[in-house]
């Protein structure tokens, strides 16, 4: 079951969201530190949740959040888009940042991976929204994130910004305002 949660919702459900961020980045290969999922909880969702279209879908079994996606409208003058428009060329930028929708994170809990969750939130996630298009970065290298992506339709618009992170991008099709 997958659901929408408001942003009062989202900063009320942080400390679940932290576990399913920790149990899915703390994971071998990945290796985040549990103070990470700590920011993540205190500080990143409460900031973002107040960001232009805030969208956070989560799917839930037994009550319980198994994994979660999320995102908001990404402008220029924010850090991500202000350091993506920095690594990529000019045409690039003009053509992408600025209204898109900015995918910030994707995770799901180690235990209920494999099972197609991580496309379900995707798909919840990009699900009427007003923006054309969507930007995310992931793992540069071949992992089952990058391979989601390129499976749903994303586009590799730049396969190694410079840190390790490829840059994907999603048009939707859909005229801005519409």
């Amino acid at each position: 079951m997958i659901d929408v949660l408001a942003p009062a919702e989202a900063i009320q459900a942080a400390p679940e969201l932290a576990s399913v961020y920790l149990s899915a980045f703390g994971a071998p290969g990945y290796d985040e530190e549990p103070e990470r999922a700590e920011q993540f909880a205190s500080e990143q969702i409460p900031t973002h949740s107040e960001r232009d279209d805030f969208k956070l879908v989560v799917s839930r079994a037994g009550g319980e959040i198994t994994g979660f996606a999320y995102g908001f409208t990404g402008h220029r003058g924010q850090w991500w888009s202000d350091r993506i428009a920095a690594a990529v060329t000019p045409e690039l930028a003009d053509e992408w940042i600025g209204g898109h929708f900015e995918v910030v994170e994707l995770a799901v809990r180690v235990e209920a991976q494999r099972q197609g969750l991580g496309a379900e939130l995707m798909n919840a996630l990009i699900e009427d929204l007003p923006n054309r298009r969507a930007l995310l970065t992931t793992y540069s290298d071949d992992r089952p994130a990058p391979r989601l992506y390129r499976r749903l339709g994303w586009k590799l618009l730049v396969p190694d910004l410079g840190w390790g992170s490829a840059l994907y991008g999603l048009d939707r099709g859909v005229p801005v305002g519409q």
